[in-house]
């Protein structure tokens, strides 16, 4: 037993997530512990979130501990005693989350209106981490990122982050890092890679790698993601495709277009139009990240018409289904609140999007992104296709049901309840 006791208050849900994470260290199945700040703090400068993970120093156990603040991290470590004693005092100092991952199940620690409580979820990781105090800092973003990176201003000609573009670069790292999960279990990145980890049992890539892979992201912006996308695919990959970014505004267009060509980023290019109108050939993979209200609806609408095998969207704002809801008269003490129904709507949108895409064929994901510059939100619904789509009622029915418990009368994805199968471009096997 390497802690016997982490000198709790007497508050059970706080009692037992710290029994958690004491039980993890003991047993070796702790994989990481993230804390994040509510909305609702006071703090002064608080960190946007605490990662910590546990190393070996000095041939004793200790968690290695990093704030993450908006112009620099803070790392320390100490002893699991010591350590254990100063997460009490976090949970019990300012109103936040905690979130423990472990190989065997996650957890996560949040307060309510009626105190905290811990709510398991799957495991997100079944690996442990290597336990090495100064582990390399691997990464997709190395040497031959720099052209691009430095070409839209988020490094300098040494190819150092720039401080002004720190949060950027960190919401790339994740974005490559989920990337290349998904595009290992569909084949299309070699398993064997090993910046940063190559995620075990899938399979290499097989015949499909040779084709040239059709990608659209939707929406693209300055086109900071859709660069990296193309340089994990082509530079790491070694994959021929093409990747069309879509952009309404036609001044983007032109910028990102003129960095695609100075560099010779051959397979890129840059559409002026809207992701529900503009002419395109079909995708393998489509990504929206931060697209606005119902605008991730059209490219996921687009995307399945498309039979693409990999999804990636960030939802942005949520518009649509706040005035519709008419809660049962349960959640009504709940939702008579305009900032609590608001919030819910979020969650109810999202969660409809992820039957939506299990009716269509997905096997879906909801994973945590970084938050842009423009928008809190934080989630990622990573989607790859696994079986035919629309063959299972019963996910049909599912949405049918949520949707009259909440009263929602239309849904921007309603289109894909009287769907039929579409034809599959990316992986007619599957």
């Amino acid at each position: 037993m390497l802690i016997r006791s982490c000198g709790l208050m007497s508050n059970p849900a706080t009692e037992r997530f710290c029994d958690l994470v004491r039980q993890s260290l003991d047993d070796g199945t702790f994989v990481r512990l993230v804390l994040r700040p509510s909305a609702s703090s006071t703090e002064t400068d608080p960190p946007r979130r605490i990662v910590t993970r546990c190393i070996e120093l000095r041939g004793q156990p200790h968690l290695s501990i990093t704030a993450q603040h908006a112009r620099q991290d803070r790392t320390w470590n100490l002893p699991l005693p010591e350590a254990l004693a100063w997460l009490r005092a976090e949970l019990m100092r300012t109103p936040k989350t905690a979130y423990l991952a472990t190989t065997t199940r996650d957890w996560q620690w949040m307060t309510t209106s009626d105190g905290p409580r811990v709510v398991g979820h799957p495991p997100s990781q079944t690996a442990p981490p290597p336990r090495t105090h100064d582990q390399p800092h691997t990464t997709w973003l190395d040497e031959s990122a720099r052209d691009w990176l430095l070409a839209l201003g988020l490094v300098d000609a040494s190819g150092r982050p720039k401080p002004s573009a720190a949060d950027k670069y960190r919401q790339i790292e994740r974005f490559l890092e989920i990337a290349a999960h998904q595009l290992q279990h569909c084949g299309w990145l070699p398993a064997t890679t090993t910046a940063p980890t190559a995620v075990p049992g899938t399979a290499s890539p097989g015949p499909a790698s040779t084709r040239t892979l059709t990608v659209v992201d939707a929406g693209c912006g300055k086109g900071y993601l859709t660069f990296a996308l193309w340089h994990l695919l082509t530079r790491k990959a070694h994959h021929p495709v093409q990747l069309f970014g879509i952009e309404a505004r036609p001044e983007l267009v032109r910028s990102v277009q003129a960095v695609a060509d100075r560099i010779g980023a051959r397979g890129l290019a840059f559409v002026p139009g809207d992701i529900a109108t503009v002419d395109l050939p079909g995708c393998d993979i489509l990504m929206a990240l931060h697209a606005c209200n119902t605008a991730t609806d059209a490219a996921l609408l687009r995307g399945i018409r498309y039979g693409a095998r990999l999804l990636l969207v960030a939802p942005c704002c949520h518009h649509q289904l706040r005035p519709q809801l008419r809660p049962p008269p349960l959640w009504q003490p709940v939702l008579r609140h305009g900032l609590l129904a608001g919030r819910f709507a979020t969650w109810l949108t999202d969660a409809l999007r992820v039957l939506f895409l299990e009716w269509a064929g997905y096997k879906v994901r909801v994973v945590e992104f970084i938050e842009s510059e423009h928008t809190p939100m934080n989630l990622l619904l990573s989607a790859i296709r696994v079986r035919p789509p629309f063959r299972d009622p019963a996910r049909r029915e599912r949405i049918l049901q949520l949707k009259e418990t909440f009263g929602i009368q239309h849904h921007a994805l309603d289109p894909l309840l009287n769907g039929s199968p579409t034809t599959d471009r990316a992986d007619a096997s599957v």
